[in-house]
């Protein structure tokens, strides 16, 4: 199926492989080209910002065969990556452990939300269709940013691309195909065109389909069996509008459009030789966002920003315990969002911002007595950023109301609470790349919907969930060597503490959410990045990381769990790539490995995990089909099959292919 549509996909191109076509000379013509604007995303600062911030280039992203965007994040040092298995897994990342909650995600600028649960799925994001990935913790270098992302422990910035900044013509057209091991089918098109000086929109959509069903290893004691994974396919679709203006006083005005709708099986837990799961579950997204940006002077920026979001998902369990023989849950979400910051710069060396934002969230389910919760949000966050000579200083400070209102029951008191934030960056001499930094920022979130109302279970008494945050790093970059052209290097400590963790524990009758927790967290991430050219045409490009973690449990002093490592905290985690660039074909490797965890509180050898090593191998290659450009990919997966759970009871895929071709006009 997959080469017949690429046959005709290459044959719209020429195949002769011309820079130009024969007699087509300035000589020979005089051409005039429109007038384009051309805009490209900027790669953010890592070395001299007072907060750790990682990011990854859409070319590298393609090169070194990420199958999604779970397998790019668990590349940034800190991280965690909860993944249940195969192509439509649930997938949830957590910075430092302060867990996912806690960790912001926006696309192109404006936050993603899911009060409902509180952590977004970021598998639904398709990583071929992203310009830029980047990974902040604490506070952000943009003071222009949105109070809600002030607002997070850490935000992951997901970047989208416009293809016409790949091209000057006046139109841009891409359709992708890949396929690969599991039944995976995943075409993609997209479109671009100015439609006048100042004016250009884009449009593309994406399919999704794989069974899923990986083979796997099962141990039982001394008895080893060969099984398939059940119930883990997925069809998904994703279309997608982008509108690009520019007004006649140089303001920026930018609409976005996002339909996503899923159906999947859920695959369960595989405990002895139980693998059964008859777990489905249909998910529907929309959202439609705008963003206005406008330079009045050197002194004056503002930024707003708006944002409609509609959830809807329908769980459905098939089993002889419930009534009828199956329970279905029905959840709606709603969001209004709205968003302003005004950026002042009275001075060279003083910045000030202020940022408010204002959302309403609703949830309708079908649960009897539904309390239909819906909730006020306000968000304000002063900013203020000094430089003296080579010492620069930002300071944050937060303020949220929040207020609930319920159909039915009780309600949560008003929350009303200011959160600090100040980061320092000092360079110490003046001609070397070496920064020392230095943060503290406190942050605090809000039970979910679920924490408070979900039936039974919810507790409509839980305190708001602490965080602070201490990082103290230094960062890097020079060429010690001849043969490189560069080396970058940050190494930071952190200690991090949460109070009031909300846990779910059992009551005399059911499980209730709980203010019960207190959690520990001391590391160190280092990342080193360097470039070698190996002849005038070939050079390696090879990064790396590497996370130490101690997240204790100090909730009961001389509890069976107390100093024990938190749940599915590795203590040591790391990544490794290498990208070497040739004029023929770019060869990719990448390593993550990850020592061994707990399921449970309590570190035993039954709740233990056993850490892993995971190895990917891509080749590529780029042609110029006269008219068209084609890339060609294959990558090779966990090419050792590797058995291994992220969650327990849940083994991920062992060695699996995938091919990928895209043509772009």
């Amino acid at each position: 199926m997959i080469y017949k549509l690429w046959i005709g996909l290459v044959a719209l191109c020429s195949v002769n492989v011309f820079g130009q076509q024969p007699g087509d000379t300035i000589t020979d013509n005089l051409h005039r080209l429109p007038e384009v604007s051309v805009q490209a995303r900027r790669m953010p600062a890592r070395m001299s910002v007072a907060a750790p911030v990682q990011a990854f280039g859409r070319s590298e992203l393609q090169s070194l065969g990420l199958q999604n965007i779970g397998d790019a994040v668990r590349r940034f040092a800190g991280t965690n990556v909860r993944d249940y298995g195969g192509i439509g897994g649930l997938k949830t990342v957590s910075v430092r452990s302060l867990g996912a909650q806690h960790t912001a995600v926006a696309y192109d600028g404006v936050a993603v939300s899911n009060t409902q649960a509180g952590q977004i799925d970021i598998g639904r994001f398709a990583l071929d269709e992203m310009e830029m990935l980047s990974l902040s913790v604490g506070q952000d270098n943009d003071l222009l940013q949105s109070a809600r992302l002030f607002a997070s422990a850490g935000v992951l910035s997901l970047y989208s691309r416009n293809p016409l900044t790949e091209t000057e013509r006046p139109v841009s057209f891409k359709a992708q195909i890949a396929g690969g091991s599991f039944g995976l089918f995943n075409p993609s098109l997209m479109w671009g065109q100015r439609i006048g000086r100042h004016t250009s929109y884009t449009v593309g959509g994406n399919y999704l389909q794989a069974d899923g069903g990986y083979p796997f290893t099962l141990t039982n004691g001394g008895l080893v069996t060969h099984e398939k994974r059940r119930n883990t396919d997925i069809a998904s679709w994703k279309a997608e509008g982008n509108l690009y203006h520019m007004l006649p006083d140089s303001s920026r005005l930018s609409l976005k459009l996002y339909y996503y709708r899923s159906q999947r099986g859920l695959p369960g837990s595989v405990i002895l030789y139980n693998d059964q799961s008859n777990e489905r579950l249909w998910d529907e997204n929309f959202f439609a966002q705008a963003q206005y940006h406008k330079h009045f002077s050197p002194a004056w920026q503002i930024q707003a920003q708006g944002k409609y979001n509609y959830s809807w998902n329908r769980y459905e369990n098939s089993d002889v315990q419930y009534e009828g023989g199956k329970q279905t849950d029905l959840n709606r979400q709603q969001e209004f969002y709205l968003s302003a910051t005004v950026l002042w710069h009275p001075l060279r060396a003083l910045t000030a911002s202020w940022a408010n934002d204002a959302v309403m969230n609703t949830l309708r389910n079908n649960f009897p007595n539904s309390v239909a919760p819906q909730r006020y949000t306000w968000l304000s966050a002063l900013n203020l950023r000094g430089q003296i000579g080579r010492l620069t200083a930002t300071a944050t400070l937060l303020h949220t109301f929040m207020a609930d209102e319920v159909r039915t029951g009780t309600r949560p008191a008003n929350r009303s609470r200011f959160s600090p934030a100040v980061s320092l960056s000092y360079q110490p001499w003046a001609m070397h790349d070496f920064y020392l930094r230095l943060m503290y920022k406190e942050t605090f979130r809000v039970p979910t919907f679920n924490d408070l109302y979900y039936q039974r279970v919810g507790n409509t008494a839980l305190k708001p969930e602490k965080a602070h945050e201490w990082n103290v790093g230094a960062t890097w970059s020079g060429v010690p060597f001849a043969f490189m052209n560069y080396l970058a290097v940050t190494l930071d400590t952190y200690y991090n503490k949460v109070d009031d963790k909300i846990v779910a524990l059992p009551t005399t009758y059911v499980w209730r959410m709980m203010n019960f927790g207190k959690v520990d967290i001391t590391g160190v991430d280092v990342t080193a990045r360097t470039e070698v050219p190996v002849t005038r045409q070939v050079s390696l490009l090879v990064s790396g990381n590497y996370t130490y973690q101690r997240a204790i449990d100090v909730t009961t002093p001389g509890g069976k769990s107390y100093k024990h490592q938190v749940p599915y905290t590795p203590k040591h985690s790391g990544n490794a790539s290498l990208l070497a660039e040739t004029p023929w074909v770019n060869i990719g490797y990448t390593l993550t490995a990850v020592s061994e965890r707990y399921m449970l509180p309590q570190n035993m050898a039954a709740n233990r995990i056993d850490g892993y090593a995971e190895h990917t191998l891509s080749a590529s290659r780029r042609f110029v089909l006269r008219h068209c450009h084609l890339f060609l990919q294959a990558e090779l997966l966990n090419f050792t099959d590797e058995q291994y759970d992220v969650i327990k009871y849940y083994p991920m895929p062992g060695r699996s292919f995938r091919v990928t071709g895209s043509i772009r006009f």
